[in-house]
Protein backbone atom coordinates (compact mmCIF):
# COMPACT_ATOMS: atom_id res chain seq x y z
CA UNK A 1 0.00 0.00 0.00
CA UNK A 2 1.44 3.40 -0.95
CA UNK A 3 1.94 6.10 1.64
CA UNK A 4 -0.84 8.23 0.16
CA UNK A 5 -3.34 5.37 0.15
CA UNK A 6 -2.30 4.30 3.67
CA UNK A 7 -2.89 7.86 4.90
CA UNK A 8 -6.30 7.88 3.22
CA UNK A 9 -7.29 4.60 4.85
CA UNK A 10 -6.06 5.70 8.28
CA UNK A 11 -7.85 9.04 7.96
CA UNK A 12 -11.08 7.35 6.91
CA UNK A 13 -10.89 4.90 9.81
CA UNK A 14 -10.14 7.67 12.26
CA UNK A 15 -12.99 9.81 10.96
CA UNK A 16 -15.46 6.92 11.04
CA UNK A 17 -14.74 6.33 14.71
CA UNK A 18 -15.04 9.95 15.78
CA UNK A 19 -18.23 11.96 16.26
CA UNK A 20 -16.35 15.20 15.55
CA UNK A 21 -16.53 17.34 12.43
CA UNK A 22 -15.00 16.02 9.22
CA UNK A 23 -12.19 18.30 8.03
CA UNK A 24 -10.98 19.18 4.56
CA UNK A 25 -7.78 17.26 5.40
CA UNK A 26 -9.90 14.10 5.78
CA UNK A 27 -11.49 14.61 2.37
CA UNK A 28 -8.09 15.20 0.78
CA UNK A 29 -6.63 12.05 2.36
CA UNK A 30 -9.62 9.92 1.33
CA UNK A 31 -9.51 11.19 -2.24
CA UNK A 32 -5.72 10.97 -2.41
CA UNK A 33 -5.31 14.62 -3.45
CA UNK A 34 -4.15 17.87 -1.90
CA UNK A 35 -6.32 20.14 0.23
CA UNK A 36 -5.94 22.83 -2.44
CA UNK A 37 -7.43 20.45 -5.02
CA UNK A 38 -10.37 19.69 -2.73
CA UNK A 39 -10.94 23.42 -2.32
CA UNK A 40 -10.87 23.94 -6.09
CA UNK A 41 -13.45 21.20 -6.60
CA UNK A 42 -15.73 22.54 -3.86
CA UNK A 43 -15.56 26.01 -5.41
CA UNK A 44 -16.25 24.67 -8.92
CA UNK A 45 -13.04 26.16 -10.24
CA UNK A 46 -11.86 25.29 -13.77
CA UNK A 47 -8.90 23.14 -14.80
CA UNK A 48 -9.73 20.16 -12.59
CA UNK A 49 -9.85 16.81 -14.39
CA UNK A 50 -13.11 14.88 -14.36
CA UNK A 51 -11.39 11.93 -12.69
CA UNK A 52 -10.08 14.12 -9.87
CA UNK A 53 -13.43 15.89 -9.49
CA UNK A 54 -15.19 12.53 -9.25
CA UNK A 55 -12.74 11.28 -6.60
CA UNK A 56 -13.21 14.39 -4.47
CA UNK A 57 -17.00 14.41 -4.82
CA UNK A 58 -17.13 10.74 -3.84
CA UNK A 59 -15.01 11.47 -0.76
CA UNK A 60 -17.21 14.43 0.19
CA UNK A 61 -20.31 12.22 -0.07
CA UNK A 62 -18.73 9.29 1.77
CA UNK A 63 -17.53 11.43 4.67
CA UNK A 64 -20.57 13.74 4.59
CA UNK A 65 -18.24 16.69 4.59
CA UNK A 66 -19.76 20.17 4.83
CA UNK A 67 -17.34 23.11 4.59
CA UNK A 68 -17.52 25.76 7.28
CA UNK A 69 -18.64 29.06 5.70
CA UNK A 70 -16.13 30.98 7.83
CA UNK A 71 -13.26 28.85 6.57
CA UNK A 72 -14.31 29.34 2.95
CA UNK A 73 -14.50 33.09 3.43
CA UNK A 74 -11.02 33.25 4.94
CA UNK A 75 -9.57 31.02 2.22
CA UNK A 76 -11.13 32.77 -0.75
CA UNK A 77 -11.79 36.27 0.58
CA UNK A 78 -15.43 35.82 -0.35
CA UNK A 79 -18.59 35.80 1.73
CA UNK A 80 -20.17 33.00 -0.37
CA UNK A 81 -23.38 34.97 -0.07
CA UNK A 82 -25.52 36.35 -2.90
CA UNK A 83 -28.77 38.29 -2.67
CA UNK A 84 -31.90 38.15 -4.78
CA UNK A 85 -33.54 41.58 -5.00
CA UNK A 86 -37.23 41.79 -5.81
CA UNK A 87 -40.34 43.94 -5.88
CA UNK A 88 -43.00 42.01 -7.77
CA UNK A 89 -46.70 41.53 -6.90
CA UNK A 90 -46.80 37.98 -8.32
CA UNK A 91 -45.90 35.67 -5.43
CA UNK A 92 -46.16 32.61 -7.69
CA UNK A 93 -43.57 34.00 -10.11
CA UNK A 94 -41.20 35.02 -7.33
CA UNK A 95 -41.47 31.65 -5.58
CA UNK A 96 -40.46 29.80 -8.75
CA UNK A 97 -37.57 32.19 -9.44
CA UNK A 98 -36.38 31.91 -5.85
CA UNK A 99 -36.38 28.11 -5.95
CA UNK A 100 -34.28 28.16 -9.11
CA UNK A 101 -31.76 30.61 -7.65
CA UNK A 102 -31.58 28.47 -4.51
CA UNK A 103 -30.95 25.32 -6.58
CA UNK A 104 -27.88 26.92 -8.18
CA UNK A 105 -26.58 28.38 -4.93
CA UNK A 106 -26.86 25.11 -3.03
CA UNK A 107 -25.14 23.22 -5.83
CA UNK A 108 -22.13 25.53 -5.52
CA UNK A 109 -22.19 25.91 -1.72
CA UNK A 110 -23.40 29.50 -1.72
CA UNK A 111 -25.91 31.04 0.64
CA UNK A 112 -28.87 33.07 -0.60
CA UNK A 113 -30.34 36.20 0.95
CA UNK A 114 -33.80 37.44 -0.11
CA UNK A 115 -34.08 41.23 -0.16
CA UNK A 116 -37.53 42.76 -0.78
CA UNK A 117 -37.46 46.36 -1.99
CA UNK A 118 -39.88 49.06 -3.06
CA UNK A 119 -39.05 49.69 -6.71
CA UNK A 120 -40.02 53.35 -6.87
CA UNK A 121 -38.70 54.34 -3.42
CA UNK A 122 -36.41 57.37 -3.50
CA UNK A 123 -33.70 55.67 -1.41
CA UNK A 124 -33.55 52.31 -3.20
CA UNK A 125 -29.93 52.76 -4.36
CA UNK A 126 -28.82 53.68 -0.86
CA UNK A 127 -30.60 50.69 0.64
CA UNK A 128 -28.94 48.30 -1.80
CA UNK A 129 -25.54 49.87 -1.13
CA UNK A 130 -26.04 49.43 2.63
CA UNK A 131 -27.08 45.82 2.07
CA UNK A 132 -23.92 45.14 0.07
CA UNK A 133 -21.64 46.71 2.67
CA UNK A 134 -23.28 45.17 5.74
CA UNK A 135 -23.55 41.65 4.30
CA UNK A 136 -20.36 41.68 2.20
CA UNK A 137 -22.29 40.26 -0.77
CA UNK A 138 -20.37 38.52 -3.54
CA UNK A 139 -23.09 39.27 -6.10
CA UNK A 140 -26.74 40.01 -6.79
CA UNK A 141 -29.58 38.49 -8.80
CA UNK A 142 -31.99 41.16 -10.04
CA UNK A 143 -35.64 40.45 -10.87
CA UNK A 144 -38.04 42.68 -12.83
CA UNK A 145 -38.52 45.63 -12.60
CA UNK A 146 -35.24 46.13 -10.72
CA UNK A 147 -33.44 44.70 -13.76
CA UNK A 148 -33.94 48.03 -15.52
CA UNK A 149 -33.39 50.57 -12.74
CA UNK A 150 -30.67 52.68 -14.39
CA UNK A 151 -29.45 54.36 -11.20
CA UNK A 152 -29.19 51.01 -9.41
CA UNK A 153 -27.31 49.34 -12.26
CA UNK A 154 -24.85 52.22 -12.50
CA UNK A 155 -24.16 52.06 -8.77
CA UNK A 156 -23.54 48.29 -8.88
CA UNK A 157 -20.99 48.86 -11.65
CA UNK A 158 -19.33 51.64 -9.62
CA UNK A 159 -19.07 49.30 -6.62
CA UNK A 160 -17.71 46.45 -8.75
CA UNK A 161 -20.49 44.10 -7.62
CA UNK A 162 -21.31 41.35 -10.14
CA UNK A 163 -25.00 41.05 -10.92
CA UNK A 164 -27.24 38.88 -13.05
CA UNK A 165 -30.60 40.00 -14.45
CA UNK A 166 -33.78 38.09 -15.20
CA UNK A 167 -35.67 39.42 -18.25
CA UNK A 168 -33.78 42.69 -18.55
CA UNK A 169 -34.48 45.08 -21.40
CA UNK A 170 -32.13 44.66 -24.34
CA UNK A 171 -29.81 47.55 -23.46
CA UNK A 172 -29.25 46.13 -19.97
CA UNK A 173 -28.43 42.56 -20.99
CA UNK A 174 -24.92 41.76 -19.80
CA UNK A 175 -25.30 38.68 -17.58
CA UNK A 176 -28.55 36.81 -16.97
CA UNK A 177 -31.42 35.05 -18.68
CA UNK A 178 -34.15 36.02 -21.16
CA UNK A 179 -36.99 34.42 -23.13
CA UNK A 180 -38.52 35.48 -26.48
CA UNK A 181 -41.66 36.97 -24.99
CA UNK A 182 -42.76 38.70 -28.20
CA UNK A 183 -42.61 35.44 -30.13
CA UNK A 184 -44.39 33.62 -27.32
CA UNK A 185 -47.34 36.03 -27.32
CA UNK A 186 -47.53 35.86 -31.12
CA UNK A 187 -47.98 32.09 -30.76
CA UNK A 188 -50.73 32.69 -28.21
CA UNK A 189 -52.54 35.10 -30.55
CA UNK A 190 -52.26 32.56 -33.39
CA UNK A 191 -53.92 29.99 -31.13
CA UNK A 192 -56.84 32.32 -30.36
CA UNK A 193 -57.23 33.40 -33.98
CA UNK A 194 -57.34 29.76 -35.07
CA UNK A 195 -60.28 29.30 -32.69
CA UNK A 196 -62.15 32.05 -34.54
CA UNK A 197 -61.61 34.93 -32.11
CA UNK A 198 -61.52 38.36 -33.71
CA UNK A 199 -62.08 40.58 -30.64
CA UNK A 200 -59.12 39.73 -28.45
CA UNK A 201 -58.47 42.03 -25.50
CA UNK A 202 -55.29 42.52 -23.50
CA UNK A 203 -54.63 43.45 -19.87
CA UNK A 204 -51.13 44.93 -19.68
CA UNK A 205 -48.55 44.37 -16.96
CA UNK A 206 -46.83 46.93 -14.76
CA UNK A 207 -45.42 49.71 -16.93
CA UNK A 208 -42.00 49.52 -15.26
CA UNK A 209 -41.45 45.92 -16.35
CA UNK A 210 -39.77 45.09 -19.64
CA UNK A 211 -42.14 42.10 -19.77
CA UNK A 212 -45.15 44.41 -20.00
CA UNK A 213 -43.62 46.13 -23.01
CA UNK A 214 -42.70 42.88 -24.78
CA UNK A 215 -46.06 41.23 -24.14
CA UNK A 216 -47.94 44.25 -25.49
CA UNK A 217 -45.65 44.25 -28.53
CA UNK A 218 -46.30 40.53 -29.01
CA UNK A 219 -50.04 41.11 -28.73
CA UNK A 220 -49.97 43.78 -31.42
CA UNK A 221 -47.69 41.79 -33.71
CA UNK A 222 -49.75 38.64 -33.18
CA UNK A 223 -52.92 40.48 -34.19
CA UNK A 224 -51.19 41.86 -37.27
CA UNK A 225 -50.02 38.41 -38.35
CA UNK A 226 -53.54 37.06 -37.88
CA UNK A 227 -54.99 39.86 -40.02
CA UNK A 228 -56.82 41.42 -37.06
CA UNK A 229 -57.08 45.12 -36.33
CA UNK A 230 -55.61 46.59 -33.15
CA UNK A 231 -58.23 48.47 -31.08
CA UNK A 232 -57.02 50.69 -28.26
CA UNK A 233 -60.33 50.21 -26.41
CA UNK A 234 -59.51 46.51 -26.00
CA UNK A 235 -56.28 47.22 -24.09
CA UNK A 236 -56.43 48.15 -20.39
CA UNK A 237 -53.79 48.71 -17.71
CA UNK A 238 -52.80 46.10 -15.14
CA UNK A 239 -50.19 45.64 -12.42
CA UNK A 240 -49.35 41.91 -12.70
CA UNK A 241 -51.61 41.30 -9.68
CA UNK A 242 -54.80 39.26 -9.29
CA UNK A 243 -56.71 42.39 -8.26
CA UNK A 244 -55.67 44.34 -11.35
CA UNK A 245 -56.69 41.42 -13.56
CA UNK A 246 -60.10 41.35 -11.92
CA UNK A 247 -60.53 45.13 -12.35
CA UNK A 248 -59.28 45.05 -15.95
CA UNK A 249 -61.68 42.25 -16.86
CA UNK A 250 -64.64 44.18 -15.47
CA UNK A 251 -63.66 47.23 -17.54
CA UNK A 252 -63.51 45.09 -20.68
CA UNK A 253 -66.78 43.31 -19.92
CA UNK A 254 -68.50 46.70 -19.54
CA UNK A 255 -67.70 47.64 -23.16
CA UNK A 256 -70.73 47.94 -25.47
CA UNK A 257 -69.24 45.10 -27.51
CA UNK A 258 -67.27 42.90 -25.18
CA UNK A 259 -64.30 40.80 -26.32
CA UNK A 260 -64.58 37.07 -26.89
CA UNK A 261 -61.07 36.43 -25.59
CA UNK A 262 -58.84 38.13 -23.00
CA UNK A 263 -55.08 37.77 -22.82
CA UNK A 264 -53.74 38.84 -19.43
CA UNK A 265 -50.02 39.57 -19.22
CA UNK A 266 -49.48 37.02 -16.45
CA UNK A 267 -51.26 34.11 -14.79
CA UNK A 268 -52.19 35.97 -11.61
CA UNK A 269 -54.13 38.56 -13.63
CA UNK A 270 -55.69 35.81 -15.77
CA UNK A 271 -57.00 34.17 -12.59
CA UNK A 272 -58.63 37.48 -11.68
CA UNK A 273 -60.17 37.63 -15.16
CA UNK A 274 -61.76 34.18 -14.75
CA UNK A 275 -63.26 35.26 -11.42
CA UNK A 276 -64.75 38.43 -12.93
CA UNK A 277 -66.20 36.53 -15.90
CA UNK A 278 -67.81 33.87 -13.71
CA UNK A 279 -69.25 36.45 -11.31
CA UNK A 280 -71.26 37.83 -14.23
CA UNK A 281 -72.79 34.46 -14.94
CA UNK A 282 -70.66 33.98 -18.05
CA UNK A 283 -68.68 30.86 -18.77
CA UNK A 284 -65.01 30.26 -19.54
CA UNK A 285 -64.41 29.38 -22.34
CA UNK A 286 -67.99 29.22 -23.62
CA UNK A 287 -68.50 32.99 -23.55
CA UNK A 288 -64.98 34.31 -22.96
CA UNK A 289 -61.68 32.54 -23.57
CA UNK A 290 -58.93 33.51 -21.12
CA UNK A 291 -55.18 33.04 -21.32
CA UNK A 292 -52.15 34.19 -19.35
CA UNK A 293 -48.36 34.05 -19.30
CA UNK A 294 -45.72 32.31 -17.11
CA UNK A 295 -47.31 28.91 -16.31
CA UNK A 296 -46.93 29.42 -12.57
CA UNK A 297 -48.69 26.91 -10.26
CA UNK A 298 -51.90 28.99 -10.15
CA UNK A 299 -52.46 28.26 -13.86
CA UNK A 300 -53.04 24.61 -12.99
CA UNK A 301 -54.82 25.17 -9.68
CA UNK A 302 -57.76 27.26 -10.94
CA UNK A 303 -60.76 26.02 -12.90
CA UNK A 304 -60.78 25.81 -15.78
CA UNK A 305 -57.04 25.22 -16.03
CA UNK A 306 -55.39 28.12 -17.80
CA UNK A 307 -54.04 28.27 -21.33
CA UNK A 308 -50.75 30.10 -20.95
CA UNK A 309 -47.17 30.49 -22.12
CA UNK A 310 -44.70 28.53 -20.10
CA UNK A 311 -41.53 30.43 -19.48
CA UNK A 312 -39.56 28.06 -17.23
CA UNK A 313 -39.31 30.44 -14.29
CA UNK A 314 -37.51 28.02 -11.97
CA UNK A 315 -34.98 27.24 -14.70
CA UNK A 316 -34.61 30.96 -15.35
CA UNK A 317 -33.75 31.58 -11.71
CA UNK A 318 -31.29 28.70 -11.71
CA UNK A 319 -29.57 29.82 -14.93
CA UNK A 320 -29.41 33.45 -13.80
CA UNK A 321 -27.69 32.37 -10.58
CA UNK A 322 -25.31 30.04 -12.44
CA UNK A 323 -24.23 32.87 -14.74
CA UNK A 324 -23.77 35.13 -11.72
CA UNK A 325 -21.53 32.61 -9.98
CA UNK A 326 -19.45 32.30 -13.16
CA UNK A 327 -19.07 36.08 -13.16
CA UNK A 328 -18.06 36.08 -9.49
CA UNK A 329 -15.33 33.51 -10.13
CA UNK A 330 -14.01 35.28 -13.22
CA UNK A 331 -15.20 38.68 -14.43
CA UNK A 332 -16.46 38.45 -18.00
CA UNK A 333 -17.19 34.71 -17.91
CA UNK A 334 -20.95 35.08 -17.32
CA UNK A 335 -23.32 35.68 -20.21
CA UNK A 336 -26.93 36.04 -21.29
CA UNK A 337 -28.79 32.76 -21.83
CA UNK A 338 -31.93 32.57 -23.97
CA UNK A 339 -34.34 29.88 -22.68
CA UNK A 340 -37.18 28.33 -24.67
CA UNK A 341 -40.90 28.90 -24.08
CA UNK A 342 -43.76 26.47 -24.74
CA UNK A 343 -47.46 27.08 -25.34
CA UNK A 344 -49.63 25.28 -22.77
CA UNK A 345 -53.14 24.84 -24.20
CA UNK A 346 -55.68 24.00 -21.52
CA UNK A 347 -59.43 24.30 -20.95
CA UNK A 348 -59.70 28.08 -20.50
CA UNK A 349 -59.65 28.69 -24.28
CA UNK A 350 -62.14 27.41 -26.83
CA UNK A 351 -63.95 28.32 -30.05
CA UNK A 352 -65.30 31.87 -30.31
CA UNK A 353 -69.03 32.01 -29.53
CA UNK A 354 -71.24 32.09 -32.61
Amino acid sequence: MTGKKRAAAESTQATAGKPGRVRIEDVAATAGVSMKTVSRVLNNEPNVSERTRTLVEAAVEKLRYRPLPSARVLAGRRSYLVAMLFDNPSSNYLMEIELGVLDACQAQHYNLMLAPLVYDAADIVGKVESLIMQSQLDGIVLTPPLTDDTALLERLVDLGIPYSSISAKEQNRHVGVVVDEIGAVCALMAHLAALGHTRIAHIKGHAAHGAAMWRLAGYREGLRRAGLRYEAALVVDGEFSYESGYAGANALLDLPERPTAIFAANDDMAAGVICAVCERGLSVPGDISVCGFDDTPISRQIYPALTTVRQPTRDMGRVAAQELLKEIREMGSGGVVDVAYTLQVRRSTGPAPA
